[in-house]
């Protein structure tokens, strides 16, 4: 009779290793195709068509393949865009400036806006899913303020992340993943937060030919400029923070 009953409880209870979740093929599938593609940018040194001497040297070609091909172009650059955002490989000021040359400044920042924003998504989802333990374990000691500033305004704090250039654009995608903020409010505030910055190097690339370096775009003033314009954007929820939402002291009452 115990024999019965340890057989039936042995029957009846449930597998540890079956309750184990099932190994996670496509997310590997994913990490290891991403990792192939930053590999072999590095491996066959890819990003020496992204240097600056490089699109200088064919700007002339690049901008007789645009009239030709207009729509063919837009796609190519959009795509190279996502993928440097999503990958988060270097290039994307130059490539920012090279959109305003063979695009003009408002048009090529909208095309920038596009694709930085396709990409910063899908380097949001990587984290989110994906290298959510990677994350955690490599900026485990900045993730306390940042996810603590999301808890009071996602939108609004997401937004003047984007607004201020010290912050690397890899950190916030990555970071943000990690947090509850919902994927269309994060679409939005990169969306919007982004214009300020492309539009700046967008109208520099106007003058591609001139320039001899990112370095006389990328200047102390200019990231000042921006800098400001992310603490101007913070202030409104540090108002409502602080001032507003402090309670007001209960007035005595009147004899």
């Amino acid at each position: 009779m115990v024999n019965m009953r340890v057989s039936t409880m042995i029957l009846s209870s449930p597998d540890r290793g079956a309750e184990r979740t099932p190994w996670p093929i496509g997310k590997l599938l994913l990490i290891a195709l991403a990792l192939l593609a930053v590999g072999a940018f590095y491996a066959f040194d890819l990003g020496r068509y992204l240097s600056f001497e490089a699109l200088k040297a064919n700007r002339d070609q690049l901008s007789a393949y645009t009239q030709a091909h207009y729509a063919q172009a837009v796609a190519a650059f959009i795509v190279v865009y996502c993928l440097t955002a999503a990958l988060s490989l270097p290039g994307d000021v130059l490539l920012t400036m090279l959109g305003g040359f063979l695009f003009g400044s408002l048009v090529g920042t909208l095309y920038v806006n596009v694709g930085a924003t396709i990409g910063a998504t899908l380097a949001f989802l990587s984290s989110r899913y994906l290298l959510r333990d990677w994350v955690q374990r490599r900026f485990g000691e900045r993730l306390g303020p940042i996810q603590a500033g999301f808890e009071q305004n996602a939108f609004g704090y997401l937004l003047t992340l984007r607004l201020i250039p010290a912050i690397p654009f890899v950190l916030i995608n990555l970071v943000s993943g990690l947090t509850r903020v919902r994927l269309r409010t994060y679409i939005m505030a990169t969306s919007l937060g982004m214009i300020p910055a492309s539009f700046v190097f967008a109208y520099a690339g106007r003058q591609f030919g001139m320039i001899k370096s990112p370095g006389e775009i990328a200047s102390l003033p200019v990231l000042l400029a921006l800098t400001l314009l992310g603490i101007l954007a913070i202030l409104p929820i540090l108002y409502r923070r602080f001032v507003v939402a402090k309670p007001q002291p209960e007035s005595l009452p009147l004899e």
